[in-house]
């Protein structure tokens, strides 16, 4: 058997092509930094895989280790590098900009700052034309909470269970994951309601989200209705009548959950949430910091996929291609109400990376790659879905563009999450066969594939067939 089962995996897919040739390695040996790292990060900064990887050197899709081996990226440094790895034109505008000015603050002018603002508010549909510029999504996130309760007066705001909004104290409330939740108080005046999961919430069926691929449960839904929907909705609505007072500052979700792994809600949900939430005088925020920037490929924004306007959307990751920064667009009352007092952020938009943002809006219209998005990611969703009609461990396959979500689990019928040793000899397989995935879900149960959005067919192909390998290798294994 052990023969047989060698013989039966031995061939693996060849990695597409790329003529970029990686400068040779010269920092310190591995063994050094692994020393380093033990004994001078902070140990709550984990790294992935079993002999974590030393990387060295970013172009476009690909990754390069300290010994030149080539990668695929399909986890783009956590949905972050939007247009690919030291992209020409971004790294171009940035050493302009870094020979020119770095930093004076806001309380001089400078014209990063007003031709980045006007650039960012124009892919925005009115009334959401004015911009906050701060450093990362927590810190957006944070902001965007702090508005809508002096905005509206009220307190309480509302999150989806799953949500991921941020790890500072602030945002601990809203953020929904157990192992991001610290032993100390946090969440006071956050209130979290059932997360809308059509896959592994109780109620689901096969025409529910926005998705080229459906959840393979039964639906007895007739033609332009939503069982799932309107039982979620009462879910939502019984949180308003029980949890929260009769006013609200807000609620938060992020257009399809990202640290969750690429969880969708059914159509109409947040359409319905969001005129709940008005009715109670709250805001509705849009968490775009993962779904932004052309990522979900129909739309530029999330928010557009479920045909709603929020009052305050928060953008980060993508935003700078890796360098830290992030955002708040608002309308112009919303902000006028953080102008009565003192608001201030020593690093938001400066010069740097508002030429950086910049750089980034102008590569992905340059580029194409909010339609490189919808067509390679759908090509993508399709492809996966064939190993899960295939692999009775591949629970759901979702997403929508380059966010994309494979959960695992013992079987289709009790949806129950695949164990985390299994999972774990899966994904460091497909790092081995040089395809680098995330980890996401409640129980790190699914597999999250958010690329650069540079990446192409060719580049899919080979990475289904290194996924379909490593399942073929767990079938048998536990054979």
């Amino acid at each position: 058997r052990q023969q047989k089962w060698k013989s039966s995996v031995s061939i693996q897919a060849k990695m597409p092509p790329c003529d970029f040739v990686p400068e040779k390695y010269e920092s310190y040996p591995y063994e050094r930094m692994q020393k380093i790292r033990e004994q001078n990060i902070a140990p709550s900064l984990r790294t992935y895989y079993k002999k974590p990887l030393l990387l060295h050197q970013g172009h476009m899709q690909w990754l390069f280790d300290h010994e030149g081996r080539r990668y695929l990226d399909l986890f783009a440094g956590i949905v972050t590098v939007s247009v690919g790895h030291c992209h020409p034109k971004v790294t171009m505008a940035t050493q302009k900009q870094l020979a020119r000015l770095w930093h004076t603050t806001n309380i001089y002018m400078y014209p990063a700052i007003h031709e980045y603002a006007e650039k960012l508010t124009s892919l925005f549909p009115d009334p959401l034309k004015v911009v906050y510029l701060t450093n990362s999504g927590s810190e957006a996130n944070d902001l965007a909470m702090f508005m809508a309760r002096l905005h509206t007066r009220n307190f309480d705001i509302i999150s989806l269970r799953g949500g991921y909004h941020g790890g500072s104290p602030y945002t601990l409330g809203l953020t929904s994951l157990t192992p991001y939740k610290h032993g100390v108080a946090n969440g006071f005046g956050c209130t979290t309601t059932m997360l809308p999961d059509v896959f592994r919430g109780p109620w689901g069926g096969r025409n529910c989200r926005d998705s080229p691929v459906q959840t393979v449960r039964k639906c007895s839904c007739t033609e332009g209705a939503c069982l799932a929907k309107d039982q979620y909705i009462e879910q939502f609505k019984d949180t308003l009548n029980t949890s929260v007072p009769k006013t609200v500052a807000g609620f938060i979700a992020e257009p399809i959950q990202g640290v969750n792994g690429a969880v969708q809600y059914p159509r109409n949900f947040l359409k319905e949430a969001y005129q709940l939430i008005r009715e109670r005088g709250g805001l509705c925020i849009s968490d775009e910091v993962q779904t932004g920037f052309g990522r979900t490929g129909s739309h530029f924004w999330g928010f557009q996929t479920h045909g709603v306007i929020p009052d305050i959307v928060t953008l980060a990751k993508g935003i700078g291609n890796g360098f830290p920064m992030a955002a708040v667009v608002t309308t112009k009352e919303i902000a006028s109400s953080l102008a009565q007092n003192l608001h201030f952020n020593t690093f938001g938009g400066n010069p740097l990376a508002c030429v950086v943002g910049a750089a980034v809006l102008d590569a992905i219209e340059e580029d194409g790659l909010q339609n490189n998005s919808e067509d390679v990611g759908t090509y993508m969703l399709l492809e996966l879905a064939k190993l899960r009609d295939k692999f009775e461990i591949v629970g759901d396959v979702r997403g929508k563009g380059l966010m994309i979500g494979v959960e695992m689990v013992t079987d289709k019928n009790s949806r129950r999450p695949l164990p985390a040793e299994e999972i774990n000899q899966i994904w460091e397989d497909c790092k081995d066969m040089g395809v680098l995935i995330g980890r996401g879900g409640l129980c790190s149960q699914t597999f999250r594939i958010k690329p650069p959005m540079c990446i192409t067919k060719r580049d899919v192909d080979f990475a289904v067939e290194v996924f379909g390998t490593a399942l073929q290798r767990h079938v048998e294994r536990a054979a």
